[in-house]
């Protein structure tokens, strides 16, 4: 990957993890970021880790092999990206009840799970005529880019996805017990604890994609790739095309909405203040605040550009 100096690594795992080995791998963790350019955002739970990491190729290969020590050397289901530029300010470490929030007790991966399909069986299953596509990532995500026919439960957060599955899912099954139930996520852990959900209330055939859209672009070619648009990412990327290099969305950073270049020529835009998805979501003293840091950024960017050509 010449030219190419960050290596981004997202990962998850669904094990037991006790409290004490988890501030134990925070402070560890902590400690490699004081000394070394390692930025990114990790969750930890007693169910697991899950997160992204981004850091030259020697801090990377430090930080997964202390993560391997602390979770018994699980599968990690990593993906790797490569960046020339960092896709996170620091390092985030977050200690949460759940390492993807469900808000469910008793929903375990580990213990009960759907069939895992590889990016090159995904293809023939989402095209039989017998199996619905779910996507369970959140609407803005869905919104820049999805599998063909898939279903979008429009959901703001994955919180919301049980009770979408209470109140809609049988619409969708012609036959609740020979109905295929393929879903996918980003990176595969959604969708994971989703079949999870599922395999609790008694739905049959249930699959998901193992690793995810980003394992989905980087397996299979372009010709034979039945993911439209582009994905999305929670770092500075916002998102991916297909061959996994930043795509052409920004973040209005007024309201967190990925933006396409197309918005950004609608009369609503004003950068760094508003766009259409949040023209009436905040006040006019908001604005002004907005606009006062707007123009800090681009006058630091503009000391920096002098600097880099001093």
């Amino acid at each position: 990957m010449k030219g190419k100096n960050y290596k981004i690594v997202s990962l998850y795992s669904f094990f037991p993890f006790q409290e004490n080995l988890i501030l134990d791998l925070k402070n560890k963790l902590l400690e490699i970021e004081d000394e070394n350019d390692l930025s990114g955002l990790l969750i930890f739970a007693s169910e697991g880790i899950n997160g992204t990491i981004c850091a030259e190729k020697n801090v990377i290969d430090i930080v997964i092999n202390l993560i391997n020590k602390y979770s018994g050397n699980r599968n990690l289901n990593v993906k790797v990206n490569f960046s020339k530029k960092k896709v996170f300010k620091k390092l985030k470490i977050k200690i949460k009840k759940e390492i993807v929030t469900m808000g469910l007790n008793k929903i375990n991966p580990l213990q009960d799970n759907g069939t895992y399909i590889d990016s090159a069986n995904w293809n023939k299953l989402i095209k039989n005529q017998n199996t619905i596509v779910i996507d369970t990532r959140n609407h803005y995500e869905v919104s820049i880019g999805t599998f063909q026919n898939s279903i979008n439960p429009n959901t703001r957060n994955f919180s919301e996805f049980p009770r979408w599955v209470d109140d809609h899912l049988d619409s969708h099954l012609e036959n609740k017990e020979s109905t295929n139930i393929a879903m996918f996520c980003t990176g595969g852990i959604r969708c994971e604890k989703a079949t999870s959900l599922l395999k609790k209330k008694g739905y049959k055939n249930i699959y998901h994609l193992k690793g995810g859209i980003l394992q989905y672009l980087d397996d299979i070619p372009e010709e034979e790739n039945l993911f439209e648009g582009e994905c999305y990412v929670f770092d500075k990327r916002v998102a991916l095309n297909h061959e996994l290099e930043k795509g052409s969305y920004s973040i209005c950073h007024a309201c967190g909405m990925p933006i396409s270049i197309e918005d950004q020529k609608r009369k609503e835009y004003r950068k760094g203040i508003q766009c259409h998805f949040c023209i009436e979501q905040f006040s006019d003293d908001d604005r002004k605040r907005f606009e006062e840091r707007q123009k800090q950024i681009e006058r630091l960017k503009g000391e920096n550009q002098k600097i880099y050509k001093d």
